[in-house]
């Protein structure tokens, strides 16, 4: 019940059941909210109503009942006069409603001023009247104290809020999955430029510094405007005699003249150039000035130091040489005179009058150069160098005064010993500058490399002392003495440099070089603790790499003992299994390999249970160890992990495959049957270890026993018992055991795929198509069974069941590009070009990116186009192998060697499980490669043990090549590609792959037709009566040697039949 008076809804239900009649009740439940948020609308309505009046709401106090005001004197029932009542005090009419802005023509004259409303109260301390008030909006102001915020009105706010909260939180997940497909519709149409090349920064990260290196700087290849119409006239000889006369300028005067022959100055007379002299006093009156300008700071515009380098190129050609040469000789000697002490600009003039040839004069500067700079090395060595020229003696003296000097110079020292020519010359003057500088380390080193191995000592002994801070004066001392002295030199250099760690490292070589690599870790450990005592920071990948250099030296117990010890140091204990297989596959990366080793043999320690590990450690012994290590490392695995059938299968096969021991691999799987007795994949290792070995009885019992116990519940364990039943002879087993296996699982298409092929091979296309059908009823989307199914009804001569069968196959398995390809060679194969080029057109525009189509779609095109075709494939797919393995054979056609076999790695690179890619590989290996390269082909391919390809799958497949190894494999997939490309067409490879003997007896007719021919003509020519048997013997050579033409004849038609051939 509403109450209008109270604004309260009240339910007029018994209290012991409100509750469950409301929530029981739908409609009166609707109804219910429907007056909660009517009661809500109206208290803010009224709300409004009361703060926008001119008069202030005051609520009247707890418990008292509101009542209606009514003028005294009047009734309760009778009509009140509103006219009569007075007006309040401080009435103004419409100031409530706002109406006060306007004034008409009565207002005129003395005017009342607006009553503030707020003269009887003060404002509160702190209030701005005139302040936005945010719940009200622009009505704060002069309305602002108008009305009161109470609890009703803060009630029907947090209803309103809920309201509007619910029906936000209904929209939220709509409005913000549109929000976010807005968005990413932006940014895909809309990318940024950073997004548009990610790719390509990150193929930067491949490029070598060579690669850098070999990028051409960019031109300008801006277009300029050109004036396409220019009209060039000779001009006339007389216009340029004239011009030259008008230009021309006495340079010299001519030695014709009178008094010119005459020598001035008791000299040789030349021919003065009177543009020099100008030029002479310019430069003159420029170095004055320059003088002039620098004598403050005694310094000069000239840098002495680049003329020492120009000097060393500078070689005199011309006139003009001689002439600069005189230019900078003046200014040298500015340099000079205006600051004599400074020794570059005497070595730069020095150098300036040795180029132009004035030895003496160089010499005479260089004396003058000692004398103004003493003690300047450069100097010194300058005059050695000019005098060592004529004679050694001089030079030896010059730097005798030049020690004398400067006696605790290493640099005229060392070229005092180097002008010696004797090593005991060399070395008594190391000896005499040992004793003047003893704390040089390059003197005590050139000291050692003349003497032997006993006066080495003594240096080495004698130098330490003297320069107890070099590593290298220690660690070398310690290398030419004996083991107990070595490892007293290296304790003295510990104590000297306790913050070195490659003393440490050098005394674990040394225990392990004489046999005691235990003592190894101990060192190592003592070392991090000594260091980390010294304040030395301890960096894991600095030790790293110190195992690394360990490795490298021959040193694999100082390598394991570092890894060890630094393995942990500073991880997370969650973050050590990933930061450890990261570093080791960084390690194998460099070459590392005992760093790779010691850090899984530290990771099992720490998690023996994980698989993945031991399968990682595995291979790395697989492919760096030995067999002996393999083997004891798959055992510690199996051991630690028994129900990893990985791991078992691993240590049977190397067993097997490695070691050639047949009985110790049965020996593993019987153990592995023990620890997984339920395991599918020990089974069938198990068959195939007994299957390969020729051993098909043996497979077939375990294959029986498996059958009747927990293997019969793989599909793939009754597939494997027919195999081996078809390889015995025995087709009723085999179709007895297919037959159960497609009861026992109706969706394993490989069960129809070999029951269909049961029936090709006895000849029953009908039987062999209901299988088809009904396999493809269940397994529709078994792509072999929509091609098998297409290829019976092509064989049978039914090409548009074919088509419609794989027409019918790409409905159900939309872009698929195998199915396309089908498509198109049966439109080949029947001789439908137009037909097979517009069924490619439409798979590269379902598949645009496939690689089997591209690759089809280079092969089609006629020879000048393939190339266009080939690079639109690499914008396409760039890293798919029959792409690459295309143009490969394109460059193979065209004979481009290098080309051909660096895109034929490519593609191995990229794919290495497609032995078709492998076949032709080899096939160009034997045409232009070696022996080695042929090598190396079949070695790639037996390693990676392909099992994809057009060709190898149906030849591998073929019940003679069962037992074969991969080698005979892949030539036998080389013969017969080269055999389809030497004229072998598809049809005849459909009717080889079928069984189809028509065709070989078709060609033995014409090749005897050809035959007969051949010895009629003979006989006729020859005049000889009767047909010649080609059993005789009998016949004339020249009647041999015309039957060979023939005989070439009739193999022409058996070529495509190799067989037969």
């Amino acid at each position: 019940i509403h109450d209008r008076h109270s604004e309260r809804c009240t339910c007029t239900l018994p209290a012991w059941n409100q509750n469950d009649y409301l929530h029981s009740h739908p409609v009166v439940s609707r109804w219910l909210h429907a007056s909660v948020e009517t009661c809500a609308t109206l208290r803010y309505q009224e709300r409004r109503i009361r703060m926008s009046s001119n008069r202030a709401f005051v609520p009247p106090p707890p418990g008292k009942q509101i009542q209606p005001q009514r003028p005294a004197g009047v009734a309760p029932g009778q009509k009140v006069n509103w006219n009569a009542v007075p007006v309040p005090a401080g009435y103004v009419p419409g100031l409530g409603r706002g109406a006060t802005g306007f004034t008409t023509r009565s207002d005129i004259g003395p005017a009342r001023a607006a009553v503030n409303l707020n003269d009887d109260k003060e404002a509160a301390p702190g209030e701005d009247p005139e302040k936005f008030d945010e719940f009200m909006g622009n009505d704060a102001g002069a309305l602002a104290g108008t009305g009161e915020y109470d609890e009703d009105d803060k009630e029907a706010d947090q209803i309103w809020e809920a309201v509007d909260q619910f029906m936000d939180e209904r929209r939220r997940e709509r409005r913000e999955k549109r929000l976010k497909e807005e968005i990413e519709k932006y940014r895909a149409e809309n990318p940024k430029i950073t997004e548009q090349f990610a790719d390509l920064k990150r193929k930067l990260a491949e490029v070598s510094s060579d690669e850098w290196e070999a990028i051409p700087e960019i031109g300008d290849y801006t277009i300029k405007k050109k004036n396409r119409m220019q009209s060039f006239v000779p001009v006339p000889d007389s216009l340029l005699t004239k011009a030259a006369a008008e230009n021309a300028t006495v340079k010299s005067l001519d030695p014709n003249m009178p008094g010119m022959s005459t020598p001035m100055g008791g000299t040789h007379s030349t021919i003065s150039d009177l543009t020099a002299i100008g030029e002479g006093r310019g430069t003159v009156l420029g170095l004055k000035l320059d003088r002039m300008a620098d004598s403050v700071s005694g310094q000069t515009v000239v840098d002495p130091k680049g003329y020492l380098t120009d000097l060393k190129s500078m070689t005199l050609r011309s006139d003009a040489d001689i002439a600069d040469i005189k230019k900078a000789r003046l200014l040298l000697k500015s340099v000079t005179q205006t600051n004599p002490n400074h020794a570059p600009g005497w070595i730069a003039i020095v150098r300036l009058e040795e180029l132009a040839g004035n030895l003496a004069q160089a010499k005479k500067l260089l004396q003058e150069a000692c004398e103004h700079c003493p003690k300047s090395e450069d100097v010194w060595l300058e005059a050695s160098r000019v005098h060592s020229k004529q004679s050694r003696d001089n030079a030896k003296a010059v730097l005798a005064r030049g020690v004398a000097q400067i006696p605790d110079s290493v640099r005229l020292w060392m070229a005092a010993a180097a002008l010696e020519t004797d090593k005991p010359a060399q070395l008594r003057v190391l000896k005499k500058a040992l004793e003047r500088v003893p704390y040089s380390v390059s003197l005590w080193k050139a000291a050692i490399e003349l003497v032997d191995v006993d006066d080495a000592k003594v240096l080495l002994d004698r130098a330490v002392e003297c320069c107890p801070n070099q590593v290298d004066l220690w660690l070398a001392l310690a290398k030419l003495e004996t083991y107990e002295n070595a490892k007293k030199v290296l304790n003295r250099a510990r104590k000297a440099l306790p913050a070195e760690s490659s003393i440490w490292i050098t005394a674990a070589q040394l225990e392990e070089a004489n046999g005691n690599a235990d003592m190894a870790d101990k060192i190592i450990g003592r070392a991090i603790k000594a260091l980390e005592g010294a304040g030395v920071v301890i960096r894991r990948d600095d030790w790293l790499g110190y195992a690394e250099n360990a490795e490298r030296t021959g040193m694999p117990a100082v390598c394991r003992s570092i890894v060890r010890t630094i393995a942990y140091y500073g991880i997370e204990d969650e973050d050590r299994e990933a930061t450890l297989t990261g570093d080791a596959e960084e390690a194998l990366k460099k070459g590392s390999v005992e760093v790779a080793r010691a850090l899984y043999a530290v990771l099992l320690e720490t998690f023996p249970g994980k698989e993945a590990i031991w399968r990682a450690a595995a291979q790395l012994e697989m492919q760096h160890g030995k067999p002996e290590q393999v083997e004891a490392l798959l055992r510690r695995a199996v051991q630690y992990c028994p129900q990893a059938e990985v791991l078992w299968l691993m240590a049977a096969k190397h067993k097997w495959r490695v070691e050639g021991d047949v009985p110790g691999a049965r020996r593993i799987l019987e153990e592995a049957f023990v620890a997984n007795p339920d395991s599918e994949e020990i089974w069938l290792a198990a068959f195939k270890l007994e299957f390969e070995n020729d051993e098909a009885s043996r497979a077939a019992l375990l294959l029986a026993k498996a059958r009747s116990s927990s293997g019969a519940q793989y599909p793939r364990v009754w597939m494997k018992s027919a195999i081996v039943e078809r390889e015995l002879g025995h087709e009723e087993q085999e179709r007895s055991l297919l037959e159960e296996g497609i009861r026992r699982f109706p969706t394993f298409e490989k069960f129809y795929l070999m029951l269909g092929q049961l029936e090709e091979r006895r000849r029953d296309t009908e039987a062999a198509r209901v299988v088809y059908r009904n396999g493809l009823l269940r397994c529709m989307n078994s792509i072999p069974l929509w091609l098998s199914a297409a290829r019976l009804e092509e064989a049978a001569g039914n090409v548009p069941k074919a088509r419609a069968l794989l027409e019918q196959g790409r409905l159900k398995n939309p872009k698929n590009d195998e199915l396309w390809l089908a498509a198109i060679r049966v439109e080949r194969r029947a001789g439908n070009e137009k037909a097979s080029e517009a069924t490619l057109a439409k798979a590269l525009q379902d598949c645009p990116t496939s690689g089997v189509l591209l690759s089809e779609s280079i092969r089609m095109a006629p020879r000048p186009a393939q190339k266009a075709k080939s690079t639109e494939a690499l914008k396409k797919n760039a890293s798919d192998p029959y792409i690459l393995a295309t143009i490969a054979d394109l460059f193979w056609k065209n004979r481009k060697i290098k080309n051909a076999r660096d895109w034929f790695t490519r593609a191995m690179t990229a794919s290495p499980k497609v032995g078709d890619h492998w076949a032709c590989f080899y096939r160009f290996e034997l045409q232009f490669g070696d022996a080695d390269s042929q090598a190396a082909v079949v070695k790639g391919c037996v390693e990676s043990e392909p099992n994809r390809g057009e060709y190898w799958t149906r030849i591998a497949k073929q019940p003679a090549n069962l037992h074969e190894k991969v080698e005979a494999l892949l030539k036998k997939v080389a013969v017969a590609m080269a055999q389809a490309e030497q004229g072998q067409g598809s049809q005849a490879a459909v009717k080889e792959e079928d069984g189809d003997v028509k065709a070989e007896d078709d060609a033995l007719k014409a090749g005897s037709r050809v035959w007969d021919l051949g010895f009629s003509q003979l006989d006729r020519v020859q005049g000889a009566g009767g047909r010649w048997s080609w059993h005789s013997r009998s016949c004339s050579w020249p009647r041999e040697a015309q039957m060979c033409v023939w005989t070439c004849a009739a193999c022409v038609l058996l070529q495509y039949w190799p067989h037969m051939v």
